[in-house]
């Protein structure tokens, strides 16, 4: 597979949205691989690195390509060609759709996001008081 598009129905706003899931200390809360993630620079803009790991040893930057507040992010992988984009897309003032997009320019994904992980983003976001 080289692209999936997985959509979920959050009700939160979309800043709520937004800024949990930007918020690199909330990765490791709903990526299940994932046990740290940081920035060069919060809050995160177009040219932010991302860093993340499964393992403490081994890191992972992408480079944040296109940011609109509230409203889309995208990553690129650095020295790679997988992409993601995150859309936020209104509903109502407490109701927010967001649409994960993950791609490869060449090759094929190896793990694509499941509808369980957002789930698990969905869950942690409504219950945030």
């Amino acid at each position: 597979m080289r692209d999936s598009r997985l959509t979920i129905k959050i009700n939160k706003p979309a800043a709520e949205v937004f800024e949990f899931t930007t918020n690199p200390k909330n990765t490791p809360l709903w990526v299940p691989s994932i046990i740290k993630e940081e920035t060069n620079e919060y809050p995160a803009k177009v040219g932010t690195i991302y860093r993340n790991t499964s393992d403490n040893k081994n890191w992972t930057e992408y480079l944040v390509s296109k940011f609109e507040k509230d409203k889309i992010f995208v990553f690129n992988k650095v020295n790679d060609t997988y992409h993601v984009q995150y859309t936020f897309k209104v509903i109502s003032p407490n109701e927010t759709e967001l649409e994960y997009y993950e791609w490869m320019d060449t090759g094929e994904l190896s793990e694509p996001f499941t509808v369980d992980i957002l789930q698990k983003l969905k869950n942690l976001i409504e219950s945030n008081k």
